[in-house]
């Protein structure tokens, strides 16, 4: 098992919505850098847990949980001429991007800031403290942990 973490703005997408989607499940749509999507692509596993985050809000940080329960498979927004994830260089023979199906596990009991995690001196390899702006990402083990810790 992997850890990540997804980043998500969430006016338009937060842990809320995740957890009131049907069976609690949604792909995870949208991803347009290479790299994020390659980790998707190559990296991301069934039963992989996922830290939710909310960015580009007032209180940005790590929300809560989720788990994979589907792996990489083509994002059907790319070929949906309506969407804002349309792509016109995108073809169903060669697909450029792809999303996971995640689902629900649980709120963090509080959110772990941006803040706390860039001061906590045991969390060393996470991307976020250098700067990251991936919206996926791997966590290491340590990070992860850490995180968790920091929640309670």
């Amino acid at each position: 098992m992997a850890y990540w973490l997804f980043k998500t703005e969430p006016d338009a997408f937060s842990l809320d919505d995740l957890k009131n989607a049907p069976k609690q499940t949604t792909l995870w749509e949208g991803v347009r850098n290479y790299q994020a999507r390659n980790f998707m692509r190559d990296g991301v596993k069934i039963g992989d847990l996922v830290m939710i985050y909310h960015s580009s809000c007032k209180q940005v940080g790590v929300a809560g949980i989720a788990t994979v329960t589907k792996e990489a498979y083509p994002d059907p927004t790319q070929f949906d001429l309506s969407s804002d994830y349309y792509d016109a260089k995108a073809t169903s023979d060669k697909p450029r991007w792809v999303v996971v199906e995640v689902t629900y596990q649980g709120h963090l009991k509080k959110l772990v800031s941006l803040k706390d995690i860039k001061a906590n001196n045991i969390i060393t390899e996470i991307a976020l403290k250098k700067g990251g702006r991936l919206s996926v990402m791997p966590v290491s083990e340590n990070d992860w942990d850490e995180i968790i810790k920091m929640a309670k």
